[in-house]
């Protein structure tokens, strides 16, 4: 997601909420909004994300509401990096969101990533496969699938989606 939004200048990436810890070398307010549970459930109460979500029973994660409203006011296209469940919430909420799934190309490649990132220790990991497993039956709920093979080619995929769904080539679509 990132790569697509440093190759076109209007695409924002909406920075979630969570309330898990940082891992090594993530930054507050650059790759999330790092918040504690008291914090996360006072801002859902006021209605204040677009989408939140618990994710492999741990930790929750939700949109600000207030980024993207204002990014989509000042007519750029926002990128989400959210789950099956804020996917589900942010159709509802935002009428013309696309939603595009990305897949692994293959089962053990996912299962390589997880374990290859080194931050989580093998009972997350394993948590994570059986989510992964039950977010995979949802695919068919998705506008598009883009499988996460290489890179480049991704990233490309995504912009072609992007144009064909704004139906205006660097305009940029898919919330």
């Amino acid at each position: 997601m990132r790569a697509a939004v440093a190759r076109r200048p209007g695409l924002v990436l909406s920075v979630s909420a969570t309330t898990r810890p940082p891992r090594p070398g993530e930054r507050d307010g650059s790759d999330y909004r790092f918040v504690d549970r008291a914090e996360f459930e006072r801002a859902r109460e006021a209605g204040e994300f677009l989408e939140t979500a618990e994710v492999h029973g741990e930790h929750l994660y939700g949109t600000p509401r207030r980024p993207v409203d204002d990014a989509l006011v000042d007519g750029r296209t926002v990128i989400l990096e959210i789950d099956v469940q804020g996917a589900r919430q942010v159709k509802r909420a935002l009428r013309g969101a696309v939603t595009v799934f990305v897949l692994p190309p293959t089962w053990e490649v996912l299962e390589g990533r997880l374990q290859g990132r080194g931050t989580e220790p093998a009972e997350a990991v394993t948590r994570r496969m059986r989510s992964a497993l039950r977010e995979l039956a949802a695919e068919d709920e998705f506008d598009e699938r883009l499988v996460n093979d290489d890179l480049d080619e991704s990233v490309e995929e995504l912009l072609r989606i992007i144009d064909e769904r704004k139906g205006a080539p660097g305009a940029g679509a898919g919330h």
